[in-house]
C-alpha cells in the first residue's frame, strides 16, 4: 500500500500530465496556478517527467519567443497517465466506500437513518 505522501505525488503528477495534455503550451507558472503548487514544485515535477520520457519538450514553431516550450506527452507518457489515472480512480472508489460506511453509521447514531427512511403521513397539507 502506499503512503499517503506517494498518493499525494501521483495525484500532482496526473493532473499535470492531465494540463499538459490539454494545453501543451502552458508556462511552468500556469501549471503551478491550477495545481495549485508552487512554481519550483512545478518546475520540478516536469522536469522529472521529461526525465523519465514521459514529456518531451520542444519549442514553440509559431511564438514570437522562441524561449518558450511545448510539453508533450510521449507514448511512454500517455501509458503512465493511463495508470495514474486507474490508481487513483481505484483509490478514490475506495474512500468513497469508506466514507459511505461512515456516513451511514453516523446517521444510524444520531437517529437520522430512521426520520431519513420514514414517509410523510397525510401528503402535502
Amino acid at each position: 500500500m502506499a503512503s499517503r505522501r506517494e498518493e499525494q505525488k501521483a495525484e500532482i503528477r496526473l493532473k499535470v500530465m492531465r494540463l499538459i495534455s490539454q494545453n501543451p503550451e502552458m508556462s511552468t507558472r500556469q501549471v503551478a496556478d491550477e495545481v495549485g503548487i508552487s512554481n519550483g514544485s512545478a518546475y520540478y515535477v516536469l522536469t522529472a517527467l521529461v526525465e523519465k520520457g514521459f514529456v518531451k519538450l520542444g519549442n514553440f514553431k509559431k511564438s514570437s519567443r522562441k524561449g518558450q516550450y511545448a510539453y508533450l506527452l510521449t507514448p511512454k507518457g500517455i501509458r503512465e497517465k493511463s495508470i495514474l489515472t486507474h490508481s487513483f480512480i481505484e483509490r478514490k472508489r475506495q474512500e468513497f466506500v469508506v466514507l459511505r460506511a461512515e456516513i451511514k453509521a453516523l446517521e444510524a447514531e444520531a437517529g437520522l437513518a430512521v426520520e431519513a427512511t420514514r414517509a410523510p403521513k397525510g401528503g402535502a397539507q
